[in-house]
């Protein structure tokens, strides 16, 4: 990902659907700051953050991954104002890189992930799950580039995003990009934007439970999914919790 030399717009494919007017009030300095991780072979390097505040925060980390390190990072994106997070990875000879995130939220707020993977050399993994659920005019973005060099065979990469859209104007934005030039991988893609299961809310109220409790239930199984990866219980059960509080606010 090129550095940033002037403030980005809406020309950029990378803030296509971001908020301008807000990065522009972190100014241009904060666009050249990266966060450098260096993990060397052989080693994991794990992060679980929790990002967002009443104020814009743009949060870029590069990571550099020594043949066949692995790095994890696990995020919940849940910033009253402007919260994006930028992860630029490259990946040696049978790394593995595994992304779990979730954008939720409502007000009119943008929050994203932007998350470019560069598999360098043969036999690297990847794998990235995404799940946004917003109301009120808020948005969701997730935009994730797979780049596969050419000699970069065998390679694994997968990304899934699912957005849920809790009020009619809400939105969410999903934009794979995909740039290979190795003729022997695999790499997969989906994304998917609805609404929440009428019939499951049916079915929890049949039984007793309260519109608010069968919603925060349907969410929680909803953003779950982006944490399965998760192995420590404690961590994953931190993320979900403040992922769901932001939920509180419009039950």
């Amino acid at each position: 990902m090129p550095e940033a030399k002037t403030l980005p717009s809406r020309r950029d494919e990378a803030w296509r659907y971001s908020d301008v007017d807000a990065a522009a009030r972190l100014g241009a300095s904060a666009l050249d700051q990266w966060r450098e991780i260096s993990v060397p072979a052989g080693t994991t390097h794990h992060e679980s953050l929790m990002i967002g505040g009443c104020d814009p925060e743009l949060h870029r980390i590069r990571i550099n991954l020594g043949d066949g390190a692995r790095a994890e990072i696990f995020a919940a994106n849940a910033g009253a104002d402007f919260t994006r997070l930028e992860v630029e990875v490259t990946l040696g000879r049978a790394a593995h890189f595994e992304f779990g995130g979730v954008t939720i939220g409502g007000g009119d707020t943008v929050r994203e992930f932007v998350t470019t993977t560069i598999h360098a050399e043969p036999e690297a993994t990847s794998n990235q799950t995404v799940r946004s659920v917003h109301w009120d005019t808020a948005t969701g973005n997730f935009l994730g580039e797979i780049k596969v060099a050419r000699h970069a065979q065998k390679t694994d990469a997968a990304q899934d995003f699912k957005g849920l859209l809790l009020d009619a104007g809400a939105s969410a934005n999903a934009v794979p990009q995909l740039e290979i030039f190795a003729d022997d991988v695999k790499c997969a893609h989906g994304a998917t934007v609805g609404q929440l299961d009428e019939a499951a809310r049916f079915y929890m109220a049949a039984r007793g439970l309260s519109p608010a409790d069968a919603q925060r239930l349907l969410v929680q199984a909803f953003i779950g999914d982006a944490f399965v990866e998760l192995g420590e219980e404690a961590e994953r059960e931190k993320l979900l919790s403040a992922a769901l509080e932001k939920l509180e606010g419009r039950l």
